[in-house]
């Protein structure tokens, strides 16, 4: 069935097959999107635990978030089961895209899509892993910037929304070499050019760095920065070994 299905889309298919395929894969991502945020409801309390944990660093003795409304439980856990839906049916919607766009590509794209894939996954989950271990340092610095006087209290909507974001941005942004290695092996871009304009490039990674980075604390600036400047020079090697 499945090898009939990928021969039939490599011999051609019309606009309106192509669309019923690609609703059938939407909707099965969408019902694990809805099973998998069920799960995420009862494991609400790991997941807040493992959330709350930077927070804790920082204020050991009192990491405990302000609500100012009966709702807020209900709707901070709500919205965490869907979040967590989202990031645990990720690996499903990534692999249905793959099932999806695999016959259309060619030989030679297909040997170099699975291993681009596998390594975006695995930037993207480094990036926010780095973002997850630098945001204690951040809220620190936050939490101290404003004096003494200030008494900080969070309110749990606040504090994961920053934590979030923050992931989020270190992970589409560690994204940087795999796009640059692309844009080389797609002949746009040359690994000689790139060298060439090593300076500005720095200074655009640095000032990019200073614009994106939500909590605009150094701490922060300097563990994006600095990788992405390590990843531009790794970048140019990976394209000069790949076009001999």
């Amino acid at each position: 069935m499945e090898t009939r299905h990928f021969r039939r889309a490599e011999e051609g298919m019309t606009l309106r097959e192509h669309l019923v395929e690609a609703r059938r894969r939407l909707l099965i991502v969408i019902y694990a999107v809805g099973v998998l945020a069920v799960v995420a409801y009862f494991l609400y309390p790991l997941f807040l635990t493992w959330l709350r944990r930077p927070y804790c660093e920082v204020a050991p003795h009192d990491c405990r978030f302000l609500v100012t409304s009966p709702l807020d439980p209900l709707t901070l856990r709500v919205e965490m089961s869907l979040v967590g839906g989202l990031v645990m049916s990720a690996p499903l919607g990534l692999w249905e895209l793959w099932r999806f766009i695999t016959p259309g590509l060619k030989a030679h794209e297909r040997r170099y899509a699975l291993p681009f894939v596998a390594t975006s996954i695995l930037f993207f989950l480094g990036g926010a892993g780095l973002a997850y271990g630098v945001f204690p340092r951040a809220l620190s610095w936050l939490r101290s910037v404003g004096g003494s006087a200030l008494t900080s209290y969070y309110s749990p909507t606040e504090y994961l929304s920053l934590l979030v974001l923050m992931m989020i941005i270190f992970g589409i942004t560690f994204e940087f070499p795999v796009i640059l290695v692309a844009l080389e092996l797609a002949g746009v871009l040359s690994p000689a050019t790139l060298l060439r304009r090593w300076r500005y490039s720095v200074i655009a990674i640095v000032v990019v760095s200073g614009l994106i980075t939500p909590s605009s604390d150094p701490f922060s600036m300097f563990a994006l920065m600095i990788p992405l400047v390590i990843f531009y020079f790794l970048a140019i090697a990976v394209g000069r070994l790949a076009g001999r």
